[in-house]
């Protein structure tokens, strides 16, 4: 039972956070007219556009987003409840090291598939 209290704070208080440090501060910026080449973007969106070819112009950037913020606060939260599961401090560190290369690239991936599905990935 206290894995899944863990497992749940964890994923609200990093959602809460992700909202008010990420996610506002970049609809702010693409709200703003004239946007710049320059400006700053969230590196999750990076990574989708250069990995999966993400196109940007098909999709809703709000709505990508808010799925960003779900997807890195539920791969935070399966993290840490998957370190406390060991005892052993050097353990503790291979397991989060490993899973969170293994986890990030799954939950990406599965973004990327759900706007596949939709057809918003260039082809190129």
């Amino acid at each position: 039972m206290e894995e899944v209290v863990l497992f749940i704070l964890t994923f609200i208080f990093v959602l809460i956070i992700y909202e008010a440090f990420i996610v506002a501060p970049a609809k702010r910026r693409k709200s703003k007219k004239g946007r710049k080449k320059k400006d700053k973007e969230v590196l999750e969106v990076l990574y989708l556009v250069k990995r999966y070819r993400l196109d940007l112009e098909k999709v809703n950037y709000n709505q990508l987003l808010q799925i960003i913020a779900i997807t890195s606060s539920l791969d935070i939260a399966i993290i840490c409840s998957l370190i406390m599961l060991f005892e052993n401090f050097v353990i503790r560190l291979l397991v989060g090291g490993l899973s969170i290369v293994l986890v990030l690239l799954i939950s990406y991936h599965i973004v990327y598939l759900f706007y596949k599905k939709k057809g918003m990935i260039k082809n190129v």
